[in-house]
């Protein structure tokens, strides 16, 4: 009996030592108790349960329903032969026969878990990764995310108002490079118009910040004009600046006040009248070109320059319709959706007749793919966003059914990797950069931008897949602190090292806590506001991080960061906010804009007109100029029909995902 008793004792030490190490690091990589390694996409054993996640694709998310919407995700696509081929620098799918190297088969899985069981108290990764998230550190990190964007906001403020951006290195402000007219990288986006206070004033309603508000609202009543010599980009003067004056306006003049007493004394429409003088400088782009396809850039005194570029990306020529939409619906003028809708009809029109792809640059005038790569990132993300929220928003069948077709020609062609996210042998599924009209690998490398997508997958229902590839990008996060601009998963190192603390990874985390209500990724949350406040935070604000690895900084703090960096990251740990109760329904931009949702934004008397114009014709109709007219503002809080569903997903995050993202940075 004596053995028996010193295995039981041992036995007992061991649950002992075990419970000691949870209870102090229970919150394991969030509260920075790790170690950066190399990411490994070839994975030993996972030790998880058999079997995906259920991933209740029957339901859609509550806070995005929509009248008309066609289930949840479209339907999956067939795979195609080209995923069998070798040398795509993803090992290819196996047949039947024994597993590949490093990977179990679901014996293995069965055996060594005993089933499905998981035994009395779980096991770990479930204590740490599913496990409660405490409510004082819920709010105690809604607080930081709120003080993030004030420290940055206030800043601004103080030492770059009236100018576009704050240098936050330096403390002063950043306007365009008049010296040099080429930097496009600054003058694309600085108007001379204030572009920080503009792009953050429906940040300020979300956090219930009514006072500085309306402040800020009033200060660019009073002081931001678009009669400028300024050369910008269409496509960022639209997202960051007409979309904030589109949001602010609806949250001034919605009755409900959700968000506390945002309405403005005296308020006569004028961000609704700078919207549209905006967007009417910003209408030449339109104009003189055979394809209907926009210019990238305009001048908003004098119109599209004389030497101005003939080739322009698909997601800046693309991606005007929500924003052009809302203006139209809301001024009864059916001008600014004409445009935005041609330009999408025509490039849809280029795509690919084998695989339904789009590449990322093409010549306006000839209609001819310059840039043939096609894949999520730069050049085409907000593309793929942007019909689908268009259909959302408008309730098009057109746009619903050119997103479905993109869904599955992405599908077929760019994911590589297992069929399933955590079922099967292979790699993980990984979305890569092709060739538009082969599907031929083009690059080994994928971009921050692309960490959007899973946050889209939410949208469509299509949680699992999201799950899994939010997991891709959250592992380098884990790395390196930050996402590299562009990172090789073939030499599993960053090609392009800086971060201008980009918003699309926390959009994604955000969206898929809505959708799973999971507590893992309010410890994702948690662990990229930590690394912002360790790593970007400087003397007045965030700075960009220049290298990713040894930290080094530019000085310079993008506009986004305040409108979605800080917001999506605030709306992360604020369960009880507005945006998130019963009977509201909104959607974000694509600069995360937040919209109302409502059945007056599918008024469209001019449909029937839109419908019947022929495209063939399209190229030689001159863009009809609007006429003066007197603003009939659609009232934004009007009651729309109940939601009739609010079910929320129960996607339970079974523990597999959380050792895969721990098995991509070698923790286990």
């Amino acid at each position: 009996m004596q053995w028996k008793s010193l295995v039981l004792g041992l036995l007992l030490l061991r649950l002992g030592l075990h419970g000691a190490l949870w209870l102090a690091f229970g919150l394991g990589h969030s509260l920075g108790f790790y170690q950066r390694f190399p990411i490994s996409f070839g994975f030993q054993c996972l030790r998880g349960p058999e079997g995906r996640a259920e991933a209740a694709s029957s339901a859609q998310p509550f806070w995005l329903k929509a009248p008309g919407l066609r289930g949840p995700r479209p339907p999956p696509p067939p795979l195609p032969p080209r995923r069998a081929q070798a040398g795509r620098g993803l090992r290819p799918e196996r047949g039947p026969g024994p597993p590949a190297p490093g990977v179990c088969p679901k014996s293995y899985w069965a055996s060594l878990l005993g089933g499905r069981a998981r035994g009395a108290g779980g096991d770990e990764y479930e204590r740490r990764y599913s496990g409660a998230f405490p409510p004082q550190l819920r709010a105690q990190m809604r607080d930081l995310a709120r003080g993030m964007f004030a420290f940055g906001y206030d800043n601004y403020m103080a030492h770059a108002f009236p100018e576009d951006e704050l240098n936050p290195i330096h403390c002063r402000g950043r306007g365009p490079d008049r010296g040099d007219p080429s930097n496009l990288n600054i003058n694309d986006v600085l108007g001379n118009y204030s572009l920080t206070l503009v792009d953050a004033l429906d940040t300020l309603a979300i956090m219930g910040n009514s006072s500085e508000f309306q402040k800020a609202v009033k200060l660019v009543i009073n002081t931001v004009s678009f009669d400028k010599d300024s050369t910008v980009q269409v496509f960022e003067a639209t997202i960051r600046v007409l979309g904030s004056l589109l949001s602010a306006h609806r949250i001034i003049t919605d009755s409900k006040q959700p968000f506390g007493d945002m309405t403005i004394k005296d308020y006569d429409n004028e961000l609704l009248h700078m919207a549209r003088d905006l967007a009417l400088r910003l209408l030449p782009a339109f104009e003189n070109t055979k394809t209907g396809i926009p210019y990238p850039r305009v001048n908003l005194k004098s119109g599209v320059p004389p030497d101005s570029n003939n080739e322009t990306c698909t997601a800046g020529a693309g991606s005007l319709l929500v924003e052009f939409g809302i203006l139209s619906r809301l001024l009864g003028d059916s001008t600014f959706e004409w445009v935005a809708r041609r330009a999408v009809k025509a490039l849809w029109n280029l795509r690919s007749n084998d695989t339904g792809l789009l590449g990322n640059v093409v010549n306006i005038q000839t209609g001819h793919w310059v840039g043939k790569q096609s894949g999520l990132g730069a050049g085409l993300d907000s593309f793929y966003e942007y019909l689908l929220k268009s259909y959302i928003l408008f309730g098009e069948d057109d746009d619903l059914e050119m997103f479905n077709a993109a869904y599955r020609s992405i599908q077929s062609y760019l994911r590589r990797g297992r069929e399933a996210c955590n079922e099967g042998e292979g790699d993980p599924p990984l979305y890569v950069n092709v060739n538009m009209f082969s599907g031929q690998l083009m690059n080994t490398w994928i971009d921050s931008l692309q960490a959007f997508f899973p946050g889209l997958q939410v949208l469509i229902g299509d949680v699992e897949d999201a799950i899994c590839l939010h997991a891709f990008y959250y592992a380098i996060w884990k790395r390196y602190g930050a996402l590299p601009e562009r990172y090789n998963w073939q030499l599993q190192a960053p090609d392009v090292l800086f971060y201008p603390l980009r918003p699309e990874l926390v959009e994604s985390t955000y969206l898929l806590y809505q959708a799973t209500k999971n507590p893992f990724y309010l410890h994702v949350g948690m662990d990229i506001l930590q690394s912002l406040e360790k790593y970007t935070k400087v003397k007045c604000g965030y700075a960009t991080l220049h290298h990713v690895i040894d930290k080094s900084k530019e000085d310079r703090m993008e506009s986004f960061f305040l409108s979605e960096t800080c917001k999506y990251l605030y709306l992360l740990f604020d369960e009880e906010n507005p945006v998130h109760q019963s009977g509201n329904r909104y959607m974000f931009t694509t600069e995360g804009h937040i919209v109302s949702v409502d059945k007056h934004l599918r008024n469209s008397p001019w449909k029937k007109s839109l419908s019947e114009e022929g495209e063939e014709h399209q190229e030689e109709k001159p863009v009809p100029r609007p006429k003066p007219l007197d603003l009939k503002v659609i009232n934004s809080s009007l009651n729309c029909n109940r939601i009739p569903d609010e079910r929320r997903y129960s996607l339970p995050l079974k523990s597999i995902y959380m050792r895969q993202i721990d098995q991509m940075v070698g923790l286990i």
